[in-house]
Protein backbone atom coordinates (compact mmCIF):
# COMPACT_ATOMS: atom_id res chain seq x y z
CA UNK A 1 0.00 0.00 0.00
CA UNK A 2 2.71 2.71 1.01
CA UNK A 3 4.51 1.12 -2.10
CA UNK A 4 1.75 2.76 -4.54
CA UNK A 5 1.07 5.85 -2.46
CA UNK A 6 4.97 6.28 -3.40
CA UNK A 7 4.46 5.94 -6.91
CA UNK A 8 1.04 7.85 -7.09
CA UNK A 9 2.45 10.39 -5.12
CA UNK A 10 6.11 11.01 -7.38
CA UNK A 11 3.72 10.74 -10.70
CA UNK A 12 1.85 13.67 -9.35
CA UNK A 13 4.82 14.98 -8.38
CA UNK A 14 6.14 15.05 -11.73
CA UNK A 15 3.14 16.30 -13.64
CA UNK A 16 2.50 18.72 -10.94
CA UNK A 17 6.44 20.15 -11.49
CA UNK A 18 6.00 20.11 -15.46
CA UNK A 19 2.54 21.98 -15.65
CA UNK A 20 4.54 24.47 -13.04
CA UNK A 21 7.14 24.91 -14.81
CA UNK A 22 6.55 24.94 -18.09
CA UNK A 23 4.60 28.02 -18.10
CA UNK A 24 7.72 29.88 -16.46
CA UNK A 25 10.28 28.60 -19.21
CA UNK A 26 8.18 29.17 -21.82
CA UNK A 27 7.71 33.16 -20.36
CA UNK A 28 11.61 33.04 -19.34
CA UNK A 29 12.05 32.32 -22.95
CA UNK A 30 10.05 35.18 -24.51
CA UNK A 31 11.24 37.96 -21.48
CA UNK A 32 14.81 37.12 -22.36
CA UNK A 33 14.28 37.58 -26.08
CA UNK A 34 14.51 41.24 -25.58
CA UNK A 35 17.23 41.06 -23.40
CA UNK A 36 19.40 38.32 -25.27
CA UNK A 37 19.44 41.03 -27.85
CA UNK A 38 20.59 43.62 -25.88
CA UNK A 39 23.18 41.54 -23.86
CA UNK A 40 25.02 41.67 -27.02
CA UNK A 41 25.76 45.25 -26.12
CA UNK A 42 29.21 46.54 -26.68
CA UNK A 43 31.14 47.00 -23.55
CA UNK A 44 30.51 50.92 -23.49
CA UNK A 45 33.13 53.16 -21.95
CA UNK A 46 32.56 56.79 -20.54
CA UNK A 47 33.64 58.50 -23.52
CA UNK A 48 36.23 60.31 -21.29
CA UNK A 49 39.29 59.99 -20.37
CA UNK A 50 41.03 57.76 -18.01
CA UNK A 51 40.94 58.58 -14.42
CA UNK A 52 38.64 61.48 -14.55
CA UNK A 53 34.85 61.71 -12.97
CA UNK A 54 32.18 63.40 -14.48
CA UNK A 55 28.43 63.59 -13.05
CA UNK A 56 25.96 61.84 -14.98
CA UNK A 57 22.20 63.70 -15.41
CA UNK A 58 19.24 61.02 -16.29
CA UNK A 59 16.28 63.56 -15.32
CA UNK A 60 12.46 62.76 -15.84
CA UNK A 61 11.49 65.05 -18.54
CA UNK A 62 14.94 64.22 -20.62
CA UNK A 63 14.39 64.17 -24.22
CA UNK A 64 15.21 61.58 -25.74
CA UNK A 65 14.46 59.55 -22.55
CA UNK A 66 17.17 57.14 -21.23
CA UNK A 67 19.70 60.40 -22.43
CA UNK A 68 22.78 61.18 -20.07
CA UNK A 69 24.20 64.76 -20.07
CA UNK A 70 27.68 64.66 -18.36
CA UNK A 71 29.44 67.46 -16.51
CA UNK A 72 32.62 67.94 -15.70
CA UNK A 73 33.18 70.19 -12.12
CA UNK A 74 36.93 70.89 -10.87
CA UNK A 75 38.15 70.80 -7.26
CA UNK A 76 36.44 74.12 -5.81
CA UNK A 77 32.98 72.50 -7.72
CA UNK A 78 33.08 75.00 -10.43
CA UNK A 79 32.23 73.49 -14.06
CA UNK A 80 34.93 72.80 -16.58
CA UNK A 81 34.15 70.48 -19.00
CA UNK A 82 33.91 73.35 -21.85
CA UNK A 83 36.84 72.19 -24.68
CA UNK A 84 37.27 68.71 -22.93
CA UNK A 85 37.94 66.32 -25.14
CA UNK A 86 35.28 63.27 -26.14
CA UNK A 87 36.50 60.24 -27.36
CA UNK A 88 34.59 57.31 -28.55
CA UNK A 89 32.75 54.63 -26.00
CA UNK A 90 33.66 51.76 -28.44
CA UNK A 91 34.55 50.87 -31.69
CA UNK A 92 32.84 51.27 -34.71
CA UNK A 93 31.83 53.26 -38.16
CA UNK A 94 30.93 56.96 -38.02
CA UNK A 95 27.70 57.50 -39.23
CA UNK A 96 26.97 60.88 -39.56
CA UNK A 97 28.67 64.05 -37.90
CA UNK A 98 26.85 67.16 -38.52
CA UNK A 99 25.55 70.34 -37.04
CA UNK A 100 21.61 70.06 -36.67
CA UNK A 101 19.59 73.08 -36.72
CA UNK A 102 16.58 71.03 -36.55
CA UNK A 103 16.79 69.46 -33.03
CA UNK A 104 18.45 71.34 -30.94
CA UNK A 105 21.70 68.81 -30.91
CA UNK A 106 24.25 71.53 -32.41
CA UNK A 107 27.39 69.46 -33.59
CA UNK A 108 26.83 65.58 -33.26
CA UNK A 109 28.64 62.73 -34.02
CA UNK A 110 26.87 59.05 -34.11
CA UNK A 111 28.80 56.02 -34.52
CA UNK A 112 27.47 52.44 -35.23
CA UNK A 113 28.85 49.57 -33.53
CA UNK A 114 27.55 46.59 -35.16
CA UNK A 115 24.34 44.82 -34.63
CA UNK A 116 22.13 47.95 -34.02
CA UNK A 117 24.23 49.51 -32.13
CA UNK A 118 24.70 53.11 -31.96
CA UNK A 119 25.83 56.01 -29.64
CA UNK A 120 25.25 59.53 -30.12
CA UNK A 121 27.44 62.77 -28.96
CA UNK A 122 25.70 65.82 -28.98
CA UNK A 123 26.61 69.95 -28.37
CA UNK A 124 29.95 69.31 -29.33
CA UNK A 125 32.15 72.07 -29.60
CA UNK A 126 34.21 70.37 -32.40
CA UNK A 127 34.24 67.62 -34.30
CA UNK A 128 37.42 65.63 -34.74
CA UNK A 129 35.76 62.91 -37.32
CA UNK A 130 33.85 62.72 -40.10
CA UNK A 131 31.06 60.19 -41.94
CA UNK A 132 32.32 56.92 -43.09
CA UNK A 133 35.59 56.62 -40.48
CA UNK A 134 36.20 54.02 -38.76
CA UNK A 135 37.18 54.91 -35.18
CA UNK A 136 38.75 52.92 -32.06
CA UNK A 137 37.20 53.08 -28.73
CA UNK A 138 39.27 56.09 -26.55
CA UNK A 139 39.88 57.80 -29.82
CA UNK A 140 39.06 61.38 -29.79
CA UNK A 141 35.96 62.46 -31.92
CA UNK A 142 35.13 65.89 -30.36
CA UNK A 143 35.31 68.72 -27.77
CA UNK A 144 32.73 68.77 -25.27
CA UNK A 145 30.39 72.59 -25.93
CA UNK A 146 26.93 74.25 -25.73
CA UNK A 147 26.16 74.32 -29.38
CA UNK A 148 22.43 74.21 -30.26
CA UNK A 149 20.62 75.78 -32.99
CA UNK A 150 17.55 75.82 -31.10
CA UNK A 151 18.51 76.29 -27.25
CA UNK A 152 20.97 78.64 -24.78
CA UNK A 153 22.82 75.56 -23.16
CA UNK A 154 25.62 75.81 -20.43
CA UNK A 155 28.48 73.60 -21.73
CA UNK A 156 27.84 69.57 -21.14
CA UNK A 157 27.89 65.98 -23.42
CA UNK A 158 24.54 64.85 -24.42
CA UNK A 159 25.23 61.37 -24.70
CA UNK A 160 22.82 58.36 -25.86
CA UNK A 161 22.98 54.45 -26.41
CA UNK A 162 20.60 53.09 -29.46
CA UNK A 163 19.57 50.27 -30.27
CA UNK A 164 17.54 49.46 -33.75
CA UNK A 165 16.45 52.97 -33.79
CA UNK A 166 15.47 53.28 -29.89
CA UNK A 167 17.35 55.04 -27.40
CA UNK A 168 17.71 52.67 -24.52
CA UNK A 169 18.69 52.68 -20.79
CA UNK A 170 22.64 53.11 -21.00
CA UNK A 171 25.23 51.02 -19.75
CA UNK A 172 28.15 52.50 -18.82
CA UNK A 173 31.42 50.18 -17.77
CA UNK A 174 28.77 48.04 -16.40
CA UNK A 175 26.71 50.23 -14.63
CA UNK A 176 23.04 50.77 -15.30
CA UNK A 177 21.83 54.29 -15.86
CA UNK A 178 18.13 53.89 -14.92
CA UNK A 179 15.92 56.63 -15.68
CA UNK A 180 15.95 59.86 -13.02
CA UNK A 181 19.80 59.14 -11.72
CA UNK A 182 22.19 62.07 -10.84
CA UNK A 183 25.43 60.58 -9.93
CA UNK A 184 29.03 60.26 -10.59
CA UNK A 185 31.04 57.90 -12.30
CA UNK A 186 35.13 57.45 -13.59
CA UNK A 187 36.33 56.98 -16.44
CA UNK A 188 38.35 53.61 -17.34
CA UNK A 189 38.83 54.57 -21.47
CA UNK A 190 42.02 55.13 -22.75
CA UNK A 191 43.41 53.04 -19.40
CA UNK A 192 45.57 51.49 -21.36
Amino acid sequence: MHRLFRRSLAAFSAVVAVAVTAPATAAASQDTSSEAALSGRPAFRMPFECGQTWLGSNWQGHSPAHSIDWNHYDASGAPDDYGRRVFASAGGTVLSSYYSTSNGYGNTVVIGHGDGWRTRYSHLKTRSVQQGATVSRGQKIGEVGKSSALYDLSPHLHYEQIHDGQVVVAVVQGVTWSDYLKRYQTSTNRCG
